[in-house]
C-alpha cells in the first residue's frame, strides 16, 4: 500500500513540475510546503507539499486580491508591451517604471509594475516577470 502511495506521489510530482517551474523566485514557498507536508504526512507529504508550495507564487493566495486592489488604488500608468505578458518574460530596460512592494505583502526583493493593464511582480535585476497578480 505504501508503494502505491509513493508511486502516486511521484506521478503527481512529475505532472506538476512544469507548473512549478513557472513559479520562479519562490524557494521559500517550496521549503515551507515541504516542511508542512513532512509534518502532516511524512516523506510523501514533503514531496507534494514542496510542489504545491512552489506553485503558490511570490504573494500568498490570500494576499493577491488585496495587493491587486492596492495597485488599482495607486492608479499607476500601464506600460504597453508588444509581447505576451507571461511569467518569465523580460521587460525592456527603457520606458518601464517599477515600484516598491509595500512591506506588508512580504515581497521586498521584488518590484511591481503594470503592463498592458495587468499587475506584474518583477525581479528587479533581470526585469523578469515572476508573477502576474490578478
Amino acid at each position: 500500500m505504501i508503494c502505491r502511495s509513493v508511486g502516486a506521489a511521484a506521478i503527481a510530482v512529475a505532472l506538476l513540475i512544469p507548473v512549478a517551474a513557472q513559479a520562479q523566485g519562490v524557494p521559500g514557498g517550496v521549503e515551507r510546503g515541504a516542511r508542512d507536508g513532512d509534518r502532516a504526512a511524512g516523506p510523501v507529504g514533503a514531496v507534494v507539499g514542496g510542489v504545491v508550495g512552489g506553485v503558490e507564487g511570490v504573494l500568498g493566495v490570500d494576499q493577491r486580491p488585496r495587493f491587486h486592489s492596492y495597485v488599482v488604488e495607486q492608479r499607476r500608468p500601464s506600460y504597453q508591451y508588444r509581447e505576451d505578458v507571461r511569467v518569465g518574460a523580460v521587460l525592456p530596460e527603457e520606458g518601464v517604471t517599477y515600484y516598491d512592494v509595500p512591506p506588508e505583502y512580504g515581497a521586498r526583493d521584488y518590484r511591481y509594475t503594470v503592463v498592458n493593464g495587468r499587475t506584474v511582480l518583477v525581479e528587479p535585476r533581470t526585469r523578469r516577470i515572476v508573477e502576474i497578480v490578478e
